[in-house]
């Protein structure tokens, strides 16, 4: 069974218009592999490379072995193949290891709250209820990345699902062991759905209420991970998210700009308690990452 928390993201998209509601839907690809499955032996490169550059290096263990464990009953999941393990594992380091390590306290910051434990999936999680689970987080102890089957560095659909991903699941660990910000929550108190109900909302919508996107409308603590991760891996967060846009007119371009400001307050905010409790400047790492899109 998949444990999770009030904190833990878990992003689903409805499948109108995406998916068929039937069998036929899901991936051609099936679960062979036994459900039990033996102990790792340290016996292929795969598995010394991860020993070797994750498990000693940072307490993190790598699971791409299915085990049902990691999913629920009612789930359907496909595992990573072998061969694309390596290259996921060369983006988590490029994308998320390594522009927390450059940056200043970046690397205490890292080690200290880095999960202990990272599960790849092949595909999507897809629901019985039609949904599909894109990322989930377990209290701060382990992330999985799903999807790994699609790797394309050139897909930028698929590139913003797994940074939003480890940057949402990473951000939810410091409001896990140090609080929301003070007031945080009051600067769009009105403007929170709940968790079934934000996906009705549009982005514009979202974004008028004062929300980087619908989901981070469903509670503070998804608007808090929201806001970091969105801030760190879209390139266009100033023009999208703070710039006011000049010369309004209409009252729709106003209410685009009174949810900028509030936006704006939310990552001062933000920032300003990352700086004060984990020590480090969210700006520096979005810089970091901007560098390697």
């Amino acid at each position: 069974m998949e444990k999770r928390s009030a904190f833990n993201f878990t992003k689903f998209i409805s499948m109108t218009g995406l998916f068929l509601l039937m069998n036929a839907c899901y991936p051609d690809e099936t679960l062979d592999v036994p459900t039990n499955q033996p102990p790792v032996n340290l016996e292929t490169d795969l598995d010394i490379y991860i020993e070797e550059n994750f498990r000693k290096e940072f307490g993190m263990a790598i699971r791409y072995r299915y085990d049902d464990r990691f999913v629920r009953p009612t789930q359907r999941v496909t595992p990573p193949k072998v061969e694309l393990v390596r290259p996921m594992l060369d983006f988590i380091q490029n994308f998320w290891v390594d522009p927390f390590l450059e940056v200043e306290n970046g690397e205490v910051y890292f080690r200290g709250y880095v999960p202990a434990e990272v599960v790849l999936l092949g595909g999507l999680i897809y629901n019985a209820d039609g949904t599909v689970t894109l990322g989930t987080a377990d209290a701060g102890a382990q992330i999985t990345f799903t999807n790994v089957n699609q790797i394309d560095l050139n897909d930028p659909g698929w590139v913003s699902l797994q940074l939003q991903t480890v940057y949402h699941e990473f951000a939810h660990i410091v409001h896990q062991r140090n609080k929301l910000p003070t007031a945080f929550e009051e600067i769009t108190p009105s403007g929170y759905t709940s968790a079934g109900s934000w996906f009705n909302l549009t982005d514009v919508e979202a974004l008028t209420r004062g929300f980087v996107t619908p989901y981070a409308t469903s509670s503070p603590n998804e608007d808090f991970a929201e806001t970091v991760a969105v801030y760190l891996y879209d390139t266009d967060f100033a023009q999208k998210y703070l710039d006011e846009i000049p010369n309004c007119t209409t009252p729709e371009c106003e209410a685009e700009n009174l949810g900028k400001e509030s936006i704006r307050k939310k990552l001062v905010s933000v920032s300003e308690h990352y700086k004060k409790v984990v020590g480090i400047d969210l700006e520096e790492v979005r810089t970091a990452v901007q560098a390697r899109l």
